[in-house]
């Protein structure tokens, strides 16, 4: 696959990058992170007005049709500047899930208003005790009348404050298996906790006390909730790839342009012979990052089990890659490194909430083991 823009995906990342260095600086992102419950609407509505936000929907309902090529563009730049807003839990996971799994009536219903920013759907997956597995959730949903009952808790639910909807994956007492729902958030019943996380957005404790929800609420088959939802994580964790590696890119570049012009023993710390080591070490690690990037949009075009192998192989290393840069980048700025007088800890904040969303690195290096041997093989 060749990964070099086109003429139309670099126009976008240019567009983008004008945007957030003239109205979306760090400054402004902590005041968002701090009073608006890490959700700037105006920044949401350039979003809409980019085609950020329809980016992979069809043209019929109102998108643009791209591809994951075209995800890696706005992630990278979103990666860069630290977006806050939903745009991998709302435009890239739903989204996802709505194009390859809804019926024409669920996507007529909410895929235009996720083109257009007027909704914000996030999945609601994780549960307290089950770490990152969900393909037996104790959130139940029972038949009830014409629809069903559902009754659950899900923790951590990226953004689940600010969503309009949840999609919900909870076990059907009456087929014995996971069954996909979405779930408006404000349908009797819903209860949402919303609480700051520590890279400055935000997270959510959603629960299900007695919830109808028709069955036309049902999205996709019923009986292959485990196997869609899975899908639609895939993408968010593509996404989030990229967006990570635009983060560890910023923050080289910070870590460089620093390393030139603080000066110690009267000569820039740059002269120094281990701090260039240190930095050439972070540029090795962000190369081994992007190369990852690239084969996790490359994976949706895979068939699934070698697109989940290929998903958990980049997640685990970007993860790492991360993990270092941000670790060397504070170091290599010292104490100044930690305080909020430079953007070094946002990034670095940032870069270890990723590692953990959507799986750490020991959950998709036991999914990547899971793979047998032959096909492991053909994938190193």
């Amino acid at each position: 696959m060749d990964f070099s823009y086109s003429e139309e995906q670099r126009q976008l990342s240019d567009s983008l990058r004008r945007f957030v260095e003239s109205r979306y600086t760090i400054e402004h992102r902590r005041k968002i992170a701090r009073e608006h419950n890490s959700f700037c609407r105006d920044a949401w509505r350039a979003y809409a007005d980019f085609g950020v936000l329809g980016l992979t929907i069809p043209e019929a309902y109102g998108g643009f049709d791209g591809k994951a090529v075209d995800t890696f563009v706005v992630q990278y730049e979103a990666g860069r500047a630290l977006l806050l807003e939903p745009i991998i839990a709302s435009s890239v996971v739903s989204a996802a899930l709505f194009t390859e799994f809804g019926n024409d009536a669920m996507k007529s219903a909410w895929l235009p208003s996720l083109a257009d920013g007027s909704k914000v759907v996030t999945p609601a997956w994780q549960e307290r005790h089950a770490r990152y597995d969900f393909d037996a959730p104790q959130t139940s949903a029972s038949t009830l009348g014409a629809g069903y009952r559902l009754d659950g808790c899900k923790l951590h639910v990226w953004h689940g404050g600010s969503a309009d909807a949840f999609i919900v994956p909870a076990w059907n007492t009456a087929l014995a298996c996971v069954t996909l729902f979405v779930v408006p958030a404000g349908t009797a019943g819903v209860t949402v906790r919303a609480y700051p996380t520590v890279d400055g957005q935000s997270a959510a404790e959603v629960r299900f006390d007695s919830v109808f929800v028709s069955s036309e609420d049902v999205l996709g088959d019923s009986r292959a909730g485990v196997e869609m939802l899975q899908a639609g994580l895939d993408r968010g964790i593509a996404a989030l790839c990229a967006a990570s590696v635009g983060a560890i890119d910023k923050l080289i570049e910070a870590t460089a342009e620093y390393l030139r012009t603080r000066r110690q023993f009267g000569q820039p710390l740059a002269a120094f012979q281990a701090l260039r080591h240190r930095l050439a070490d972070m540029l090795v690690q962000k190369e081994l990052a992007l190369s990852m990037a690239h084969l996790a949009a490359a994976a949706m075009e895979a068939a699934p089990m070698e697109r989940r192998k290929m998903i958990s192989a980049a997640k685990v290393i970007v993860a790492k890659a991360g993990r270092f840069v941000g670790q060397n980048a504070v170091q290599l700025h010292g104490g100044i490194g930690v305080t909020a007088e430079l953007a070094v800890g946002d990034y670095f904040k940032f870069l270890m909430a990723a590692g953990q969303l959507f799986g750490d690195a020991d959950h998709h290096t036991d999914a990547f083991a899971s793979l047998p041997l032959e096909e492991a093989d053909s994938l190193a």
